[in-house]
């Protein structure tokens, strides 16, 4: 059996448990239970804080992990990145008050930065050859240079709207991140073939997102012309219909592209458009 570790709460908590049940991995909601063994698949969850997950994974209590890369980094834990999974994106980013004039990295140089990720910030600033004051802080980073604490933040962005609410101007991106899937570096045969299955599954769901099944009708004469504006999987399926001069064409649609395609179908004759959501694609 597979122990996965996971974070107890927060938008990561939520994004994790989706990708689960999208997977068909019951697992039990109960929040007062550390330790929840699913009812259909060789795995437990393990609910921990965000923080604590990378240093559980590489001491083996977890076999694997879900975790923001922004802890990883900061923990710099000896587990292996199994791959990225799109969720739960956000950056770490340097902000300072709006009223300041910002000229570049080296406004930075000894400044009070107040953050929460001292270590990312410290290779950052190393990596630039700025001299800054890096004060580590819990909690709240974004009241820092409100209440005279600090001259600057270092602290995960979202929508930005908190920065705003505080009168502060984001100036420096340092790193994008997203949830990742890690792993102990010493999985036996047995752990690493759940791992496999698991990521099976994963690999389904993720497959499957922003794609649509197109369904349509198409007079056979414009056949080729419809097949090559189609970005299909490998190639569209197209079958004749019980009316003479007419198939029908399935493919499947990047949902970014997806109005874009629909109007040069339409311009080329295509007929009774059938658009169906996919929950999981196996490639």
């Amino acid at each position: 059996m597979l122990r996965i570790a996971v974070q107890s709460k927060g938008r990561l908590f939520e994004d994790t448990m989706a990708l689960l049940e999208e997977a068909d991995i019951k697992v039990g909601s109960s929040k007062r239970t550390l330790l929840v063994k699913s009812s259909n698949f060789p795995v437990e969850i393990l609910y921990l804080r965000d923080d604590d997950i990378p240093q559980s994974v590489a001491s083996g209590v977890a076999d694997l992990g879900i975790v923001g890369q922004n802890e990883f980094e900061e923990r710099a834990e000896n587990a292996r990145v199994v791959r990225p999974l799109g969720f739960s994106k956000c950056r770490l980013s340097l902000a300072i008050p709006k009223a300041v004039k910002y000229d570049g990295l080296q406004w930075f140089e000894g400044r009070k930065i107040a953050t929460s990720y001292p270590n990312i910030l410290r290779r950052f600033m190393q990596q630039h050859g700025v001299n800054a004051d890096i004060h580590v802080i819990t909690g709240s980073v974004e009241i820092s240079p409100g209440i005279g604490l600090a001259d600057a933040i270092f602290d995960i962005v979202s929508s930005g709207s908190t920065l705003v609410s505080n009168n502060l101007s984001e100036v420096e991106v340092v790193m994008q991140s997203e949830a990742l899937l890690i792993a102990n570096r010493n999985l036996d045969a047995e752990k690493q073939a759940i791992l496999d299955e698991l990521l099976f599954r994963i690999e389904a769901v993720k497959a499957a997102e922003d794609k649509k099944y197109v369904l349509m009708n198409v007079p056979s004469d414009r056949i080729d012309k419809v097949v090559a504006v189609l970005p299909g999987a490998k190639s569209p399926t197209v079958m004749p219909l019980a009316s003479p001069g007419w198939s029908s064409v399935h493919t499947v649609i990047d949902e970014k592209r997806f109005w874009e395609i629909i109007r040069q179908l339409k311009e080329l004759g295509a007929q009774g458009i059938l658009v169906v959501p996919i929950e999981k694609m196996i490639l």
